[in-house]
């Protein structure tokens, strides 16, 4: 495609006023949308058709029900001249991919208000590699008022047919995750966007742990569409239980004992801002802020199946995935260290739990996940194991960690997933349980986690799908006893066991009873699958 004079169509958005759109960029991208992938326009409804410049061409623009198409403007050429068909093919974008449209002006010194008015530029969410999105703009120069104001509207119109994207947001941001980070992603890479896809937002900064649930608590969430948590895993959990708790709340049900909870009634959306973000990984398939903010301007919408964990049948919070043993020692290690960098006072744990490493007496009993489909089968037929309540298993033994995972667990240190055969919302579990083993041993199924291979291929290591978990220390005499590590470290319980639930510490002297609820929370986002079957609308830039 030839280079523009004014720039090029589309270009990396860097921020800029609200009022205006923001110059393009110098470079124009040789490779544009493919015809080849252009939805059928035969019986599509035409709304506007106009000339505008787009690079250095003038095109014919026709704006249908569905997609933007254009193609260059050319005198006559010989009948026959493929070459010349070739290299003018008509370019589209479609209408679901742009999140908001600017009138584009030039301003000089002597302009206040009103400056030159150049055109329309479009600000489009393209897809990219590896499940990575990218805002991108489009110019549309035509000197005409008029012509211009006609063709805004237009695509205000349909801008506003987009139900489904949020028009207000509430922002929860931890200015304490991972290097103190969050707020300055925000700033400069979250706020931007929302601006120009006019996004109205409330943020609130928090101070302290648990100021997220006390906030939500009280907070009236009405005039928002959702509610957006810039921050690590804790963060994300966090601002997740408090969801799920009010949602709770005003459902009327009683939160001493959660044995079917409510829906969420706002959906989450998750900013990666901390040091592993496994949420966000395992939701978009990689932890970028850009992409997670496009998510939630675009309104995609992903529900996830969220776990209950309760002990003595007393409820204790909402998580997406849980460690005891191994991993929960380790957390409780680091959490000791808080004066030390995120990933130093987790090598630190790390180094120092399997130095320490050592097993815990326990009984397992846990629920086999039965696919939906097969019980109604089994139950139209009159199966006499239809009724899954008698199916309880149980192991008893020494275990070095055990893992309770509702969604895959990606991160930058384990690409396939700490869980990588479970999905977003497929209302089950997945139970990884190591075996008491030597050291070497242990550790070489640690490591594998960090490459391609099968971290699961070890005879001390099973896993299971599952509804429901109880995790059950058989003595307190091998619990968590802080005066065993350097330092005082004081507990609510004086002998309890560490457990990591999604990345926060959470110590029980008992039994912890572990539920998957499907589809609990609704999360901005779209999974792995979706993005891979969609197809690329552009594989420029």
């Amino acid at each position: 495609m030839p280079r523009g004079r004014r720039g090029g169509r589309v270009s990396a958005l860097e921020g800029c006023r609200e009022e205006e759109a923001p110059p393009a960029a110098d470079a124009v991208p040789s490779v544009l949308w493919a015809s080849g992938q252009q939805p059928e326009a035969a019986a599509e409804l035409i709304l506007l058709r106009g000339i505008f410049e787009i690079g250095r061409d003038s095109c014919d623009v026709v704006l249908s029900e569905r997609a933007l198409r254009w193609q260059p403007i050319q005198p006559e050429r010989p009948t026959g001249d493929s070459k010349y068909n070739f290299l003018h093919k008509e370019e589209f974008i479609e209408l679901k991919d742009i999140f908001s449209v600017k009138l584009k002006r030039r301003y000089s010194v002597k302009q206040q208000r009103s400056g030159t008015l150049l055109g329309i530029t479009l600000f489009v969410c393209l897809k990219k590699e590896q499940n990575k999105l990218k805002d991108s703009t489009l110019d549309l120069i035509n000197l005409s008022e008029d012509h211009c104001d006609v063709w805004f509207r237009q695509f205000k119109k349909i801008l506003a047919g987009f139900s489904d994207r949020p028009k207000s947001l509430k922002i929860v941001l931890n200015p304490q995750s991972h290097k103190k980070e969050a707020t300055q992603v925000y700033y400069e890479k979250v706020e931007p966007l929302l601006k120009i896809a006019g996004i109205k937002t409330d943020v609130t900064v928090t101070e302290y742990e648990g100021h997220a649930v006390s906030l939500l608590k009280e907070c009236e969430l009405q005039g928002f569409d959702g509610v957006v948590c810039v921050g690590g895993d804790g963060t994300a959990s966090e601002v997740a239980h408090a969801l799920l708790l009010s949602a709770q709340k005003n459902a009327g049900v009683e939160t001493d004992s959660i044995l079917t909870p409510v829906q969420a009634q706002l959906p989450l959306g998750v900013i990666p801002a901390g040091s592993t973000n496994v949420l966000a990984h395992s939701l978009h398939g990689i932890s970028h802020v850009v992409t997670a903010t496009l998510h939630i301007i675009m309104g995609h919408i992903q529900p996830v199946d969220v776990c209950t964990f309760s002990t003595n049948g007393k409820f204790l919070r909402f998580g997406f995935s849980a460690m005891f043993g191994f991993g929960g020692r380790a957390l409780a290690l680091a959490e000791k260290h808080r004066w030390m960098s995120p990933n130093q006072r987790m090598d630190f744990a790390v180094i120092k739990a399997l130095a320490k490493l050592r097993p815990e007496e326990c009984e397992i009993s846990f629920l086999p996940f039965n696919d939906p489909q097969d019980l109604e089968e089994r139950r139209a037929q009159g199966s006499p194991k239809s009724d899954c309540n008698d199916q309880w298993q149980m192991i008893q033994g020494q275990f070095l960690n055990v893992s309770i995972m509702a969604i895959p667990c990606l991160c930058s240190v384990a690409p396939r997933g700490l869980a990588p055969n479970t999905r977003l919302n497929n209302g089950s579990m997945a139970l990884i349980i190591a075996r008491n083993t030597s050291r070497p041993e242990f550790i070489k199924h640690l490591k594998r986690y960090a490459s391609v291979k099968n971290q699961f291929n070890f005879p001390f290591v099973e896993t299971y799908t599952v509804e429901e978990v109880k995790v059950h220390p058989r003595s307190n005499s091998s619990g968590h006893n802080p005066e065993e590590e350097d330092g005082p470290h004081e507990t609510a319980t004086g002998s309890s066991f560490p457990w990591n639930v999604d990345g926060d510490l959470m110590e029980v002297a008992s039994e912890v009873h572990v539920r998957v609820h499907p589809r609990l929370i609704n999360l901005y986002g779209k999974s792995m699958e979706e993005m891979n079957d969609s197809k690329v609308t552009c594989s420029c830039l």
